[in-house]
């Protein structure tokens, strides 16, 4: 196409992996919306889902950690699992990243502006 211009060329071909890069990180961000982690403390007892982009989405309490002698104890259970859906989210999010960018040709641990 841009034949014979010798560096037009290659802008544009360089233009163009940067259009399709960031449209596969549209796709990916919602995705990521899609994709649930769960995150759990007290032996499975609390378990927090979120998204891989890290929004709380649900929790699940066993019942039997009700008792008001234990509310502190509950409390934690429950700030340690959402931490660790945080955390996996996190972790996901990063692994898709990764993904993308090595599809791209691109380094793993590039950061991208968008």
């Amino acid at each position: 196409m841009l034949k014979g211009l010798g560096g037009l060329g290659d802008m544009a071909k360089m233009m163009k992996s940067a259009q399709e890069l960031q449209t596969k990180m549209a796709q990916m961000q919602e995705e990521l919306n899609t994709i649930m982690v769960v995150g759990e403390s007290g032996a499975g007892l609390v378990k927090a889902t979120a998204s891989a982009k890290g929004e709380l989405k649900g929790l699940d309490i066993d019942p039997s950690i009700f008792n008001s002698d234990d509310k502190e104890v509950v409390e934690d259970l429950i700030l340690a699992a959402i931490k660790d859906a945080q955390t996996k989210a996190a972790e996901r999010s990063q692994e898709e990243m990764a993904k993308l960018t090595e599809s791209m040709g691109l380094p793993a641990d590039i950061k991208l502006p968008f």
